[in-house]
């Protein structure tokens, strides 16, 4: 897998407004929020999609939802509510290939999601 975005992140070749960090994961501010609450969860280890996680990964991906609710609960949203979501592929939404947890919190969520027309596989 080549150098990503995030892969770019963890290594701070580039700047990121980061708001957690530990041996395992990185979490850091969305650059483009959704909502008034906004940030990524991402393994270091490079992973593509959720397709590629591995039986020895389960461990660091699972760590990525403990990280969400850690930095929920000292962020003070936690009991409020948040949403998490992972997308995988080009039609689940996925934009960089190194797997990565949405984290958005401070308003009402709606449900569904997205208002726009989705692709269809045609």
């Amino acid at each position: 897998m080549s150098d990503t975005l995030f892969t770019k992140i963890i290594n701070r070749e580039i700047p990121a407004d980061i708001i957690y960090e530990d041996d395992i994961a990185l979490a850091f501010k969305d650059i483009n929020p959704q909502a008034p609450v906004h940030f990524l969860v991402i393994p270091k280890k490079p992973i593509a999609t959720i397709n590629d996680i591995s039986e020895e990964d389960r461990i660091a991906v699972g760590h990525l939802s403990f990280v969400a609710a850690k930095v929920a609960k000292e962020m003070g949203f936690a009991e409020e509510g948040y949403r998490t979501v992972m997308n995988c592929n080009e039609f689940g939404g996925q934009t960089v290939y190194h797997i990565h947890l949405h984290v958005l919190a401070g308003k009402l969520l709606g449900w569904p999601p997205y208002t726009n027309k989705p692709k269809t596989l045609e």
